[in-house]
Parts: C-alpha cells; sequence; structure tokens
C-alpha cells in the first residue's frame, strides 16, 4: 500500500515553505525560500510585492524538496496551499497580473469611497457603527483602486486574495477557501459565503460580483494539478488532488489541535493573536466579524495585536546592538539570546509597564492609540525594557480572553502557544504565569503547515473527520506550569496598573493626534 505523503505549502510574508507530513503529522521534508522583505514602495507607508515573487519562491521550495531525495514528487498523496490574509492581486480576464500585490501591511486608504446611500447611513448612525462602515471603506483595496487607477480597476476581470490567486496557478480555475476570506471584501461571515446582493457591503465597496472566485470550505477539493507549463513546474504530477485549506492564522490554530471552545491559542507572531474556535457565529467586540476557521463551518473569536512580536524586531533593532555583536560572533540568530536579557529581571519589571499599542485600532483601542511606557526609575535597563515589552503583549493577549469570556460564557482553561516567539522559553513561562494557567507549545513549530495538513488529510480521507485528524496528527512538546509568587505580582499589576492605563491615557492621546496629526 503507498505511504501517505501530505504536501502542504506555508506562504507567508518573508518565506515560502513546502512541508511533507506523514499521517501521523511527522514532518518527513521541508524546504523554505525567503521573500524579500523590501516591498515595491513608491510611496511611504505602501506596500506592493510582485505575485510571481510568491510563485517563485513555492517553485523553489518544491523543487528543493525533490532534491533532497527523502521524498519523491510520485509518492505525493495529494497538496494544499496556506498563505498570508488580506494581501490582494488584480488580474484581467486573460489571467494577466495588471499590479502589484497590495500587501496585508499596507497603510494607504481612500479619502473618497462609494456613497451608501442615506437609508444606509442612517440605519449605521442609529446602530452606532458609522466610524466602523467608515474605517472599512477607507481601508479597502478595492475603493482605493477605484478611486486612484479607475481604468486599471475597470480591466480587473478577478480580484483574487493571494490564496486565490496561487489555487489558479495549481487547478487552472479561479477558486478559493471559505477559510481564506479575511480582508475587505463582501463575505457574509457568519454565513461563511459572499454576501446576499442586498448586503450593505455591495454598495460599500467597489466590487462586482463576477471579480470574485468561486469558494469552497476548508477539506474540500479546490481542483486536480493542472498540468499547464506553470504548475509543472513544482516537479508533481498532474491530477493529484489539491484540498483547500484556510488562512495562516486559522491553519495554525487547527495545528494547535485548538477546536474546543474552552482552549486558547495564541499566536507569538509579527501580528500577536488570541482566538478560541466557536460553533457558532461570535462577534467578541460588536460588528467586528469572527473569522472562518480552518474546520469547515466553524469560526475563530479572535483578537489582534498588531504589531505584536514586531516589537522584538524594533527592540533589536533600537537597542540590542550589543547582542547583535555577539550573535554574529557565536553564529547564532540574536533572539536566541534574549532569554538572558529576561532573566536578568524579575517579574513585573520592577514596575516598568508597557502597553503595546505601537500601531492605532479600531475600536479598542480606538484609531488614536498610542504605545506608552510607564514606571521608569535608576534601576530600569535594556533588559527590563525588554521583559516590560513581553509582559506588556501578553497582558494584552489576557485583556483578549477575558473579553472572549465575557461574550462566550466559558471560562478558558488550557492555552496553545505557536508562532516564532513561542521558541522563547522565559516567553512562555511568562505567559503561564500572567494567565494563571498551564501553557502549552507544540511538539513541531511548523503549526501553519500541519494545520493545512490536516485539512488535506480529511480531504483525502486518510482520516474520517477532524478529531480523529487531530488526535492522530497534533502532539504537545512541553509544557509551563504558572508559579504563585509570579502570579500574584502579574495579576496585581495587570488589574491595578495595566488594564486603567489606557482609559486613562486615551484623552491625552487624542491631544497628541490632534495637535500632531499622527496617527492620521
Amino acid at each position: 500500500m503507498k505511504p501517505i505523503r501530505l504536501l502542504a505549502i506555508d506562504v507567508g510574508t518573508q518565506s515560502a515553505r513546502a512541508i511533507v507530513f506523514d499521517a501521523q503529522g511527522r514532518l518527513l521534508a521541508k524546504a523554505q525560500t525567503a521573500i524579500d522583505p523590501v516591498y515595491l514602495s513608491p510611496h511611504p507607508g505602501w506596500a506592493e510585492q510582485d505575485p510571481e515573487i510568491y510563485w517563485q519562491a513555492v517553485v523553489a521550495s518544491c523543487q528543493a524538496l525533490w532534491t533532497q531525495g527523502g521524498v519523491r514528487p510520485d509518492e505525493i498523496s495529494g497538496l494544499t496551499l496556506t498563505t498570508q490574509r488580506d494581501t490582494m492581486v488584480c488580474v484581467d480576464a486573460a489571467g494577466k497580473v495588471l499590479r502589484p500585490a497590495i500587501v496585508w501591511l499596507d497603510q494607504r486608504r481612500c479619502e473618497s469611497p462609494p456613497d451608501l446611500g442615506g437609508l444606509w447611513n442612517l440605519a449605521f448612525r442609529l446602530a452606532g457603527a458609522t466610524q466602523l462602515v467608515k474605517h472599512m471603506q477607507a481601508e479597502a483595496e478595492a475603493n482605493w483602486l477605484a478611486q486612484h487607477e479607475p481604468q486599471l480597476w475597470r480591466s480587473t476581470d478577478k480580484f483574487l486574495f493571494l490564496s486565490g490567486w496561487l489555487s489558479h496557478r495549481l487547478v487552472d480555475s479561479y477558486v478559493d477557501s471559505t477559510g481564506c476570506q479575511v480582508g475587505y471584501v463582501p463575505f457574509d461571515y457568519k454565513r461563511l459565503d459572499w454576501a446576499s446582493p442586498r448586503d450593505f457591503k455591495w454598495k460599500a465597496l467597489a466590487i462586482r460580483p463576477q471579480q470574485l472566485p468561486r469558494l469552497v470550505p476548508p477539506g474540500h477539493e479546490l481542483g486536480r494539478l493542472s498540468a499547464s507549463s506553470r504548475a509543472r513546474q513544482l516537479g508533481l504530477p498532474a491530477g493529484i488532488p489539491v484540498i483547500a485549506a484556510a488562512a495562516d492564522k486559522a491553519c495554525e490554530v487547527l495545528g494547535c489541535g485548538v477546536v474546543e471552545p474552552q482552549v486558547a491559542q495564541l499566536s507569538f507572531g509579527t501580528t500577536a493573536t488570541i482566538n478560541t474556535t466557536q460553533s457558532r457565529y461570535i462577534e467578541v467586540q460588536r460588528l467586528l466579524p469572527a473569522y472562518p476557521a480552518a474546520v469547515p463551518g466553524a469560526y475563530n473569536t479572535e483578537i489582534q495585536i498588531f504589531r505584536g512580536f514586531w516589537m522584538v524586531s524594533w527592540f533589536k533593532r533600537e537597542f540590542a546592538h550589543r547582542e547583535q555583536s555577539l550573535a554574529r560572533e557565536m553564529g547564532v540568530a540574536v533572539e536566541s539570546l534574549f532569554d538572558d536579557l529576561i532573566k536578568q529581571v524579575p517579574a513585573g519589571s520592577m514596575g516598568l509597564t508597557l502597553q503595546p499599542y505601537w500601531s492605532p485600532g479600531v475600536r479598542n483601542p480606538g484609531p488614536e492609540a498610542k504605545g506608552a511606557i510607564i514606571g521608569f526609575g535608576d534601576v530600569h535597563t535594556r533588559a527590563h525594557l525588554y521583559r516590560a515589552i513581553i509582559e506588556g503583549l501578553v497582558y494584552s493577549l489576557r485583556a483578549g480572553r477575558e473579553q472572549i469570556e465575557r461574550r462566550t460564557g466559558k471560562k478558558i482553561r488550557r492555552v496553545v502557544v505557536a508562532g516564532g516567539g513561542s521558541q522563547s522559553d522565559q516567553a512562555m513561562q511568562i505567559t503561564a504565569d500572567v494567565f494563571g494557567l498551564t501553557v502549552e507549545r507544540p511538539e513541531i513549530y511548523e503549526t501553519s503547515a500541519l494545520g493545512a495538513a490536516i485539512n488535506l488529510a480529511v480531504g483525502l480521507g486518510v482520516h474520517p473527520d477532524y478529531p480523529a485528524a487531530i488526535e492522530a496528527m497534533t502532539r504537545i512538546g512541553s509544557r509551563f506550569e504558572p508559579r504563585a509568587d509570579a502570579w500574584e505580582i502579574y495579576d496585581a499589576l495587570y488589574r491595578e496598573v495595566y488594564q486603567p492605563l489606557y482609559p486613562r491615557l486615551r484623552p491625552l492621546y487624542k491631544k497628541i493626534r490632534g495637535i500632531t496629526g499622527y496617527p492620521a
């Protein structure tokens, strides 16, 4: 009998990975290709990328797999794809890319969105949602294109997430997963389908229904690998099944085995998040949607800290010149030396407290939000600052946990953490101490790819359902238990210092914004 070989392609912001798993979730082979993080940015705040760069990184990663020799192309049972969210591609009727993709980090805004009309404007004003809808319209890439590149927008036959564009390369059909629809498109998050014709989103967004791809749920077939010359670049036999997965964050939740409503998954990535998986649609923050989960028909109650563990990169750039020099001498990643900084400082950073709103939010925090660090004294060093960064991020995730608990009426009993920052034992221990719960780290680091492989395994019938696939393919590697003395300090600092910080500083943030115009 032919062994099961599951190929998951994971296209992130900084690299594309091709990873092969077996039916038990064991990683058999992996190849990774870096993606140049220097974006095409003709204006400050723009982030654009030629989508061909993503495809070539996928091709290079697959070709590298076969040269390693551990797995042959003819052994692959099927493949699946997970990608970064909200990176948009425009193509014409011939399938030609019309402009660079607008990457999720892009900060441009539409100043003249479509007019909703008097009735919708009145309805949103009565619902207290006017500013939220204006934010959506301003952030929507389609509205910016319609305003600033109208001729190109009229020529755009298909407007696709990166996942949809890459799927077209694989199966030669415009099709995408419902689990990838996270962004400013007319998607009905509750119904997990394109919005109905009478939905306000069709008026709020300059998108035509025919510009959008066909959708299928995660775990269902997108198509068969095309025999086209482009698909042949992967080195795989034509005709193997291509199964829908979901966006990278949703796949990461699934790859951590988090499908029960009382288990939380934390992502320590560029954008830090806390997620639970729910079987019913729940808006943790009113009028802000729950996102599609990688399990079909389920929802992720995601709360984001936009800059998240990007702040570690910020610290490295601005304050860690000594560690960078030492890391070069030792031939190791500079981040691996940061745990030594944390060890020098007691829990609570001797009162130094950080609020991690380095980027403004939508509602809580609002658009006026800024970061803050309070409690400085002459005893504080770079080490205290670094520990305060990690503590502040985890405080904000704890606040997200409490929001989720209030809305769902269910207490979170267990926490699983993934993402680059989870590789720090000290960050994991701080998380356990701040949350007052056992915190677990999966055995495998590549949880997004593993989640996609679980979708693939169920889609191929390797496992009969998601509970069986999760049982077989996910495992916990390490556990961190909360320490009573640290929990006591953190709980007091969180409730008595961190929680009051934003409400008290918010009026000052508004004044700063009014005086300086930043953030816009």
